[in-house]
C-alpha cells in the first residue's frame, strides 16, 4: 500500500509539474487582455510610472511557436505598428516591454529596405557585431523630453523565430545582418528586452 501510494503521489507531481510548463511561451491571461483590451493602438509605457518602470527593468521572455502562430501575435503587431507610428509618437522602433509585455518582441521600421516598411520581430536576439562603434543621437518614447548620444555597432545580426510582415506571419528561425541606421534601431529596442533603457548607455 504504501509504495502504490508514493507511485501515486509522483505521478500525480510529476502531471502537475507538466501540467504548469505546457504553457510556457504562451500568452497569459493579462497579456491576452491587454492584446485584446486596446484601442488600435496601445499605451506607451514611461519612466515617470514606478509601475511602468518595473516593467521596463524587467528581462523578457520568449513566445512559444504556437503563440507566434496566433491571432494575438497577429493583433499585438498591428497594434505596436499603429502605436509608435500614431502622430503622438511617430518612433521608429518600438519594443514589448513599452506596452505593457515583458516579451522579446520588437517593431523596427527598415530604413535599409524599399519603402522603408515597419516589420516586427518575434523572439529576436542580436548575435553578432563587426567593426567598430559610433556614436549618434537617440531618443526613446519611454523617456520623454530627452535625447543623448549613444555609442552604438554599425554592423550586426540578429536572430529571430518570427518576423510580421505585410500583414502576415512568417514563423521560421532566421539569420540576417544588418547595417547603418537600422542596425541602430535594432540594438536600441533589444536593449529594451534586457530591461535596459538608452539612457544607461550615456
Amino acid at each position: 500500500m504504501i509504495k502504490v501510494s508514493v507511485l501515486c503521489g509522483f505521478m500525480m507531481a510529476l502531471f502537475a509539474f507538466a501540467s504548469c510548463n505546457s504553457g510556457e511561451g504562451t500568452f497569459t491571461e493579462k497579456e491576452l487582455s491587454l492584446i485584446n483590451g486596446a484601442d488600435s493602438i496601445m499605451r506607451v509605457l514611461t519612466i515617470d510610472r514606478p509601475a511602468d518602470l518595473a516593467i521596463l527593468r524587467a528581462q523578457s521572455e520568449d513566445l512559444s511557436s504556437e503563440a507566434l502562430s496566433s491571432e494575438a501575435f497577429v493583433t499585438l503587431c498591428s497594434q505596436m505598428i499603429a502605436t509608435v507610428t500614431h502622430p503622438s509618437q511617430d518612433g521608429v522602433g518600438i519594443a514589448g516591454p513599452q506596452v505593457g509585455l515583458n516579451r522579446r518582441v520588437v517593431a523596427v521600421q527598415r530604413f535599409d529596405k524599399e519603402g522603408e516598411p515597419f516589420e516586427v520581430y518575434g523572439n529576436i536576439r542580436i548575435v553578432a557585431h563587426h567593426g567598430e562603434k559610433a556614436p549618434g543621437g537617440e531618443g526613446c518614447l519611454s523617456v520623454p523630453d530627452k535625447r543623448g548620444d549613444v555609442m552604438r555597432w554599425q554592423d550586426i545580426e540578429i536572430e529571430y523565430d518570427a518576423v510580421f510582415s505585410e500583414g502576415k506571419v512568417t514563423v521560421q528561425p532566421a539569420r540576417e545582418r544588418i547595417q547603418g541606421f537600422t542596425a541602430v534601431i535594432f540594438q536600441h529596442e533589444t536593449d529594451h528586452l534586457d530591461g535596459i533603457l538608452y539612457i544607461d548607455r550615456l
